[in-house]
């Protein structure tokens, strides 16, 4: 445990925190686990059905999980199957939620317009496919969040806190495409989840990250120049290959120390967009 951490040990003491959309240890979700875990939270991990042997190697090398549960957050019925789940596994209140999914066909990645077509016929055939797979994109990346918070809702206690990834929507990014706009949309969700839910006492923001080395952003075009660019301008500097900075301020959101701070975009980014043109 680095000095840092040692100075706030115990910031989720007693706090039962489940994480989405842990994949490999590289990822957002994973450093949220480990720091959260140092803080003394009980930690459950949540991977997608398909990929959740890679969710448990993950969670046996950041140690310590208190379950690894399949979880799709854009199928109904993994959403219904969640609740049975986590009582098996002794879970009987929420604190914390962590919101790290997000999942875009590389179709929508580059530019928010299609490929044209020769023919009139192709073009119809695009249209449809590219409707569906963006339809697909908004229902994991941003609609997945209030859907989830559905499904756990009963679960969570009067202080508790729902924290979601973002990414820097004041700019447009070459490369980022169509998940701009769907993270616009997962922000407004933010603010309508924390209005809905501010009387029974439970916080809801995002983190707004800098751009980080993730199996997630790899499918990003154009990667290695926007981290570039961002380490240049951030006023406090930029690491892309370290995500704990990150990771500490989703935890101090889904602590108490923030028990007046809901529908808000907070970033941890370096500052850097702050000075993007």
């Amino acid at each position: 445990m680095s000095e840092q951490t040692a100075r706030t040990a115990g910031l989720l003491q007693g706090r039962t925190v489940l994480i989405t959309g842990v994949l490999r240890p590289a990822s957002i979700a994973a450093a949220i686990a480990v720091v959260a875990r140092e803080q003394g939270a009980r930690v459950v991990l949540t991977g997608h059905p398909r990929t959740l042997a890679l969710t448990r190697a993950t969670a046996r090398r950041i140690g310590d999980a208190h379950a690894v549960l399949p979880l799709d957050a854009a199928d109904a019925a993994s959403r219904a199957a969640l609740l049975p789940r986590l009582a098996r596994e002794g879970v009987e209140r929420l604190d914390g939620v962590v919101h790290a999914i997000a999942h875009a066909d590389p179709a929508l990645l580059g530019t928010l317009l299609p490929a044209g077509a020769d023919t009139d016929a192709a073009a119809g055939v695009d249209a449809d496919a590219h409707s569906r797979v963006l339809a697909e994109a908004f229902t994991a990346s941003a609609a997945s969040l209030p859907a989830l918070v559905d499904a756990v809702r009963s679960l969570l206690t009067p202080r508790a806190s729902v924290v979601a990834l973002t990414f820097d929507t004041g700019h447009v990014h070459l490369g980022y495409g169509w998940m701009g706009p769907l993270k616009a949309a997962l922000e407004a969700s933010v603010r309508g989840l924390a209005v809905e839910l501010g009387p029974a006492g439970v916080r809801v923001n995002a983190v707004s990250a800098g751009p980080l080395v993730t199996p997630a952003a790899s499918a990003i075009p154009g990667l290695e120049a926007l981290a570039s660019r961002w380490e240049a301008a951030a006023p406090l500097g930029w690491d892309r290959h370290d995500a704990a900075a990150v990771a500490r301020t989703a935890v101090a959101l889904l602590s108490d120390w923030l028990p007046a701070t809901t529908g808000q975009v907070i970033h941890a980014d370096g500052g850097a967009a702050l000075c993007l043109r």
